[in-house]
């Protein structure tokens, strides 16, 4: 049966083209589809242009396929059985066969960005997240629509009790039924867009939407010589360069009067040729930053560039951008295959996306697409094109930039929000330096130079766009802007915590929305990592509260009070300890309780999971605030509430009526049709603020806080006596730091602690975390600031009032006696002495420092020696390092090294000297005993055998024997004979010759006796001779 379409619905559509805004349909109904080909068909009779393109977001499947032939099968097996008529033609069929149409699950939607579409359609309403709204709808360019696609539904207030796909990550083991708020207020929020339309799949407009009633036809606003409104600065422009080139070809191509001017800005930089310059370009969705980079790159060509990098977190993101450079080249009369080619990449992941355009006309140029993680193939660039830097990670994005002309564009609003973390770290961190670099060259031509260029107008449709003013109200996104002022600053110990009522916070009533507008404002200027679902999180967590820091309140002022601090926790644990053990068999963690699950994971303890304890999600000051106590008085006051000292005997035993279930709407839950439902804001509500002396608060055991490890950040906890239990090994991707997570136990009664009164139950815990931060450190951690480190080692640097017993000592003594031999000692002696160098005990300075930092080595050290300690023995740094790190002479730091190593060698040796002596290896000494005899005795004896033997010489001398050889016998004849001759006298040399009588052989015997009577005789001289030596 046809049906006349309600004019009003088209009336919308036209006037929508007319003005360049979008539109919006929400179609309720299970045959939702059928009318999208009615919407599509006015769309394009009323746009001017081709055949509008089509963008279509799922969750996991399709009622018809997007293949052609898996739809046929599809379409046979339907008209067999019996569900289609064969005969009729299916307008939703052919609508599909007509082709234009991009299917993109919502997982994969990231690849969608940087594209534009004429109308894009969103089923599974189940699915939809706050970051899913805001990157498809910002794709669809002004004069398009938006259709969203619900099933049918018997009220539209059944959308407050739907079942999210998000919400499962919310539920946890003692917080289960997960709230509906934030779908309550995009249901109401609905109503007050202009531009927005419910109707049912009859395309019955329901009463939600009355506000088109009064809808009429717009005439297109236009100036004296035709042109809209607005554009008048640009035609300038455009007439002020038109000699200029390459800018004058360029700017033509512009839309806008912020697009135009960025061009301008980077041109300026590629004509400087310096290479010194960075461009940051800023906007929200639509306004044409990716056109605008295009047209540079095409500029960078015609002024020369030959090597020309673009990134992005996808080839896809690039297409506008691409598109953009070959109209570029056109206008500047570069022609492609002649003077230019484009290269499609092979790459299926890719989908034929452009990822290199080569330019032959005047020299070999090219521009050339790299992946973010390919910054070491940056060695001869020229010009760095960064799109989309907001969806890089902030580690990578700083690898990127170089010596070299860079150009930055990122999105600060309109999907995850890792954009303020790009505006707030890194253009800041740019914009810092570059003000130094130029006052220290005072006008030089050499240090670095940084632009910002920020884009309002919209190029995808036309300022005022009401879809784009819903949007922005409904996630919050353009609430840095209108950050309140604030009228007086109070002292932080005036001020006073509130409980935030989130029933009431998100209820859409006027002054509600404003309150949460401006605790937004503050969540988005004073964090730098926000996302759209952060929202979604406030509103349905079960498990999560809020908190305000606002100054004295004057009741009888009628205005909102300045919102000071804002804080969000969530409650964690009452996790049973059968869940606790399947978690530790499984090796599986569930979705919540982050420091539960991650305490049961780091120390295998069952126990602490059944604990209960608040998790600090966020805590955002004001701008105007910041670094003036009020953070530290929002902690305080937090603590004090859980502790219980707010709330007095009398009202603890009072019925807690603010902790309760969700309050269910009743007031549209009539029974009636959905073409006669009204739907409003609730009326019975809680009030928005509740004093925490009002409200009793949830019985917890700790407080722990989960954040990205830096040292301003740990350092504000540690002054409030957080203490870590976990430090994660790998840093995040997105922003390159450390997950932390610290605790604080609350004074309770039920535990049984013997530990002392700062840590109770936790002291063991810590403990061993700081045991095992001590080995990793040369492991896991080598490039941490040292000032970082030593705040979470916290060390006992200062032992003068510590009096170790001697018992301790002897402990000492037993577990070092296996570490550190006799040998060590000597070297780390001879050090001390300044004999040898210090590479010599470089093996001994990682046991040392482990020592120290154990508190087993009570020597005082200052900080600087202490921090040198920790980069030498526990990263294993080199003197180098050191150097950068500390901002110290090489000499300064081993001077301080050395007092080091002189006060440990002093510790240990005075300790320790008996033993390390005795185990030392010594060469054998010789007794010196005294003799038996003393020297004049031993004289008289060695007198005594001096005469023996030269009595036994005389005595030989004088011996018979031997003159009997010279004995005359029977001489006597001869003998007278002789004297007579010689006249009877004895001559006067008193001898007489007589010839002896003896033979041959008797005279030959004889002699060879005295020969061996002299020999025996010489022989016992010598025996008695070494006998008295050895005596």
């Amino acid at each position: 049966m046809r049906k006349k379409v309600d004019e009003r619905i088209r009336t919308l559509i036209e006037n929508g083209v007319k003005s360049r805004h979008r539109s919006m349909f929400v179609i309720i109904g299970d045959k939702s589809r059928d009318q999208i080909v009615n919407l599509h068909y006015m769309l394009s009779k009323a746009t001017i242009k081709s055949r509008p393109n089509v963008l279509w977001c799922y969750r996991d499947k399709l009622e018809l396929s997007s293949h052609r032939k898996k739809r046929a099968k599809q379409v046979k097996k339907l008209m067999q059985r019996g569900l289609l008529d064969p005969e009729k033609v299916d307008p939703f069929s052919l609508f599909l066969e007509t082709g234009g149409i991009t299917y993109c699950l919502y997982k994969d939607s990231e690849r969608i960005l940087g594209n534009t579409f004429g109308m894009c359609i969103l089923q599974d309403f189940e699915a939809l997240t706050p970051n899913l709204l805001a990157r498809t709808i910002e794709t669809v360019e002004g004069g398009g629509l938006i259709i969203l696609l619900l099933r049918s539904l018997s009220s539209l207030t059944s959308l407050y009790t739907m079942v999210m796909d998000v919400h499962e990550r919310y539920r946890t083991e003692s917080h289960l039924e997960a709230a509906g708020r934030f779908n309550e207020r995009f249901l109401l929020s609905l109503a007050s867009c202009k531009a927005c339309v419910l109707m049912d799949d009859e395309m019955n407009v329901l009463p939600i939407s009355s506000h088109i009633r009064s809808i009429t036809p717009i005439p297109v606003k236009e100036d004296s010589e035709g042109l809209p409104e607005g554009e008048w600065d640009l035609k300038n422009l455009k007439e002020q360069l038109s000699d200029e080139f390459p800018v004058g070809p360029l700017i033509k191509k512009c839309c806008t009067l912020d697009q135009g001017r960025a061009v301008v800005t980077f041109l300026d930089a590629i004509l400087d040729k310096t290479l010194r310059c960075t461009v940051a370009l800023l906007a929200g969705r639509g306004r044409g930053k990716s056109a605008a980079l295009g047209l540079a790159v095409a500029g960078a060509v015609a002024a020369g560039y030959s090597n020309i990098f673009v990134t992005a977190p996808s080839p896809e993101n690039l297409k506008t951008l691409f598109d953009f450079v070959c109209k570029g080249l056109n206008a500047v009369e570069y022609k492609e295959h002649i003077d230019f080619d484009v290269v499609k990449s092979t790459n299926p992941e890719f989908k034929k996306a452009t990822v290199r355009i080569n330019i032959y006309k005047q020299h070999r140029q090219t521009i050339q697409y790299i992946q973010p993680q390919e910054h070491e193939k940056l060695s001869q660039v020229e010009l760095l094109v960064v799109d989309e830097a907001a969806a890089i990670p902030l580690p990578v994005v700083k690898s990127l930039l170089g010596p070299y002309l860079v150009f930055l564009s990122s999105t600060v609003n309109g999907y995850e929000g890792t954009g303020r973390s790009l505006s707030l770290k890194l253009l800041q961190q740019l914009e810092e330096q570059s003000q130094v670099s130029n006052k220290s060259v005072e006008g030089s031509v050499s240090g670095r130079l940084f632009k910002k260029i920020e884009l309002s107008e919209s190029i995808r449709y036309a300022s005022a766009d009401p879809i784009e003013l819903w949007l922005h109200g409904l996630l919050c996104l353009d609430v840095t802007s209108s950050i309140p002022p604030i009228n007086r600053l109070p002292p932080p110990g005036e001020c006073d915590l509130y409980y935030v009522n989130r029933d009431t916070l998100f209820s859409y009533h006027r002054d509600s929305e404003l309150f949460l507008q401006r605790m937004m404002s503050l969540y988005v200027a004073s964090h730098y990592k926000n996302s759209p679902n952060d929202l979604q999180l406030m509103a349905d967590a079960p498990a999560h509260h809020l908190f305000v820091l606002l100054g004295p309140v004057d009741e009888t002022s009628n205005q909102l009070p300045d919102i000071l601090c804002v804080v969000q926790v969530c409650l964690e644990g009452q996790i049973s300890r059968k869940s606790a053990m399947k978690s530790l068999s499984a090796g599986h963690q569930p979705f919540g309780d982050q420091i539960p699950w991650k305490f049961c994971e780091q120390f295998r303890e069952a126990n602490f999971p059944s604990l209960s304890g608040a998790r600090i999600v966020r805590i955002a000051t004001h701008p105007s605030a910041m670094r003036l106590g009020y953070g530290s008085q929002a902690v305080e006051l937090l603590t004090r509430y859980f502790e219980g000292q707010f709330a007095p005997i009398t009202e603890v035993e009072i019925s807690d009526e603010d902790v309760q279930a969700h309050v269910r709407v009743t007031e549209a839950a009539e029974k009636v049709s959905l073409l006669e439902e009204s739907i409003k804001p609730r009326t019975n509500l809680p009030p928005l603020l509740v004093s925490l002396r009002e409200r009793r608060p949830e019985k917890l055991h700790y407080i722990g806080v989960s954040f990205g490890l830096t040292l301003d950040l740990f350092r504000f906890w540690r002054r409030h006596k957080f203490a870590p239990f976990y430090i994660g090994q790998i840093p995040s991707t997105v922003t390159g730091e450390h997950t932390c997570m610290v605790l604080k136990p609350l004074n309770n009664d039920e535990i049984e602690a013997n530990e002392s009164a700062q840590w109770g139950f936790f002291g063991p815990f810590y403990r061993d975390f700081r045991l095992r931060f001590i080995r990793l450190l040369g492991i896991s951690f080598p490039g941490m600031e040292y000032k970082l480190a030593m705040s979470v080692l916290d060390p006992k640097i200062n032992f003068t009032e510590l009096d170790p017993s001697e018992d301790t000592i002897g402990e000492f003594l037993n577990a070092i006696r296996y570490l550190m031999s006799a040998h060590d000692m000597k070297r780390l002696e001879a050090y001390a002495d300044n004999l040898v160098d210090f590479h010599l005990i470089l093996d001994l300075v990682p046991l040392l420092a482990q020592l120290y930092f154990m508190e087993k080595l009570p020597v005082t050290l200052s900080y600087a020696q202490a921090s040198v300690l920790l980069c030498t023995g526990l990263q294993l740094r080199n003197i180098t390092y050191i150097e950068g790190q500390m901002k110290l002479e090489r000499q300064q730091i081993l001077s301080l090294f050395i007092k080091v190593m002189k006060k440990f060698h002093k510790y240990l040796y005075g300790i320790a000297s008996k033993e390390i002596e005795s185990t030392m290896p010594r060469m054998r000494e010789i007794p010196l005993e005294p003799h038996e005899i003393s020297v004049d005795d031993d004289l008289h004896e060695a007198a005594k055998q001096v005469e023996e033997k030269m009595k036994m010489n005389n005595e030989g001398l004088l011996d018979v024997g031997m003159l009997q050889q010279y004995a005359i016998v029977d001489g006597d004849v001869d003998f007278a004979g002789a004297l007579q001759s010689g006249g009877g006298k004895v001559p006067s040399g008193g001898v007489v010759s007589v010839k002896s009588n003896k033979t041959k052989a008797e005279k030959q015997g004889k002699r060879k006796e005295k020969d061996q009577s002299s020999k025996k005789r010489s022989k016992d001289d010598g025996y008695k001779s070494n006998k008295k030596k050895k005596v």
